[in-house]
């Protein structure tokens, strides 16, 4: 085994990245990178009837986006490759003949509807579902018998008096009865290999140290360690990191809202935000910081500090923290980083300084990038109250004369900007001794819609005399 830190990520092209997934993709990135290790991406696409070619693509696009770099992958050669499982088959069809040969492994010709049944049975005594054992004896002349009848086996492992101890990083020693394990399947008929199989050959082909995921998979670790012994192969140091559960204490599922990169990623949220959100469920940073860039984050990192309780995902303070780094970005990379969205909302494609413009009007209150273009709206769309409270304004006999009093203040006038607009504001107190709410309320209303926005002064630099004085007409 390899000295140096190599640590991977290896999902399957079945579907979207979770946010489960992502964090764990993210905890083995910034080890690699604390320990001037490597980051090793593998796809596992052993299920030949869910892998899709369009799901790796948007796995691979969600790891660039979090800012996740990797040394060896799939689009990145390497002295372990290949990448994929699927181009591997040979390297297991040869460990399995190893197993084999050892005594280790055995043909199973037990068919789907036997093996259910036997599991019911099991269950029904109250006996943990374990296999029957029913091929675990055959001689060469039943299996011959088996062969001639068109069966085709699944290859089992032969549990034995197997140590299937080990010590986790987290968790600490853990100890596992062999006993409870059963004889479990390595290889389908069809050759594909099983998870925990594949696993181990190529964690230990690929010289992986480290072998950090969620601790949903500490019920494979001991299969996976039965293995590693019985083949004579070292073990890597294990880390099951705590699960992500929703607000209710269930593991995080579609009830909880989004649970996919993709969908926070379109839902407006910067990647620096989400990979510093994620990397803090179950770790923190000794400084008792929680605004950490990819940097600290890397430097600081510690098993150590990594908890044992299950995380809970707190969309709150995600929205908290992504609104933190809207407002320190720099308002150029906000800009391009708001077009997409903006444009996503059948906006004109502004200049850069109109477009930033309006960005500094509203990123001071906003927590995502879609929410900050829906509120961009109120430059673009006319100015429909949005509720009964904002038509209830418009309504007022105050109002009215606020708005008379705005249109004869600003008749005569040709040059236009905040300041001068709350001179007029002014002005209009003083004619008509209306003031506080009562005064700016309805000519917020009258310009953009709403009851509540933006700096007042900002939003009619942005609109101009005259997009003003038309929108206070329409409200009078």
């Amino acid at each position: 085994m390899s000295k140096q830190v190599r640590t991977r990520f290896a999902p399957s092209p079945t579907g979207h990245l979770h946010i489960g997934n992502a964090r764990t993709a993210i905890m083995n990135w910034i080890f690699a990178r604390h320990a001037q290790g490597q980051f090793i991406l593998r796809i596992e696409d052993t299920d030949r009837e869910r892998s899709t070619e369009a799901s790796e693509k948007a796995i691979l696009e969600d790891l660039r986006w979090l800012g996740l770099d990797w040394d060896e992958g799939p689009d990145r050669s390497g002295d372990f490759g290949p990448y994929y499982q699927s181009e591997r088959i040979q390297l297991y069809q040869n460990v399995l003949a190893e197993l084999i040969r050892k005594g280790r492994a055995y043909p199973c010709y037990c068919t789907p509807e036997e093996l259910e049944a036997h599991r019911k049975s099991r269950l029904k005594d109250g006996l943990p579902p374990g296999y029957s054992g029913a091929c675990r004896e055959l001689s060469v002349s039943d299996q011959k018998q088996f062969e001639n009848e068109g069966k085709i086996p699944s290859f089992r492992f032969r549990v034995e008096k197997d140590d299937a101890s080990f010590d986790d990083l987290i968790k600490g020693p853990i100890q596992f009865e062999t006993d409870v394990l059963g004889d479990f399947i390595l290889a389908r008929p069809d050759g594909m290999p099983m998870y925990n199989f594949a696993c181990v050959v190529d964690d230990h082909s690929m010289e992986i140290s480290h072998v950090i995921r969620g601790d949903d998979h500490v019920s494979n670790t001991p299969r996976q360690v039965v293995l590693y012994r019985a083949l004579g192969w070292d073990l890597p140091a294990f880390a099951h990191i705590p699960m992500i559960l929703g607000d209710d204490r269930q593991r995080l599922s579609k009830r909880h809202g989004a649970t996919s990169v993709t969908q926070y990623r379109e839902n407006g949220y910067l990647p620096e935000a989400l990979l510093n959100f994620l990397s803090l469920l179950s770790w923190s940073s000794e400084s008792g910081e929680e605004i950490l860039s990819s940097e600290q984050l890397i430097k600081e990192f510690d098993f150590a500090r990594v908890g044992r309780a299950s995380s809970i995902f707190d969309v709150e303070k995600l929205n908290w923290m992504n609104g933190v780094y809207i407002r320190n970005l720099d308002l150029a990379v906000l800009s391009e980083r708001m077009r997409p969205f903006m444009a996503h909302k059948g906006y004109p494609d502004l200049p850069e300084e109109a477009l930033q413009t309006i960005i500094s009007l509203l990123h001071e209150k906003a927590d995502t990038l879609a929410e900050m273009a829906e509120k961009a709206g109120i430059f673009f769309r006319e100015p429909v109250p949005e509720n009964d409270e904002a038509r209830a304004v418009l309504a007022e006999e105050a109002s009215k004369a606020v708005f008379r009093a705005f249109l004869d203040e600003t008749g005569a006038m040709t040059s236009w900007s905040g300041d001068a607009f709350l001179a007029v504001m002014k002005q209009i107190q003083s004619k008509t001794g209306v003031k506080g709410k009562q005064l700016w309320m309805p000519v917020r209303v009258a310009l953009t819609g709403q009851c509540h926005g933006p700096e007042l002064p900002g939003v009619v630099d942005f609109m101009g005399l005259k997009k003003c004085r038309e929108n206070i007409e329409k409200a009078l």
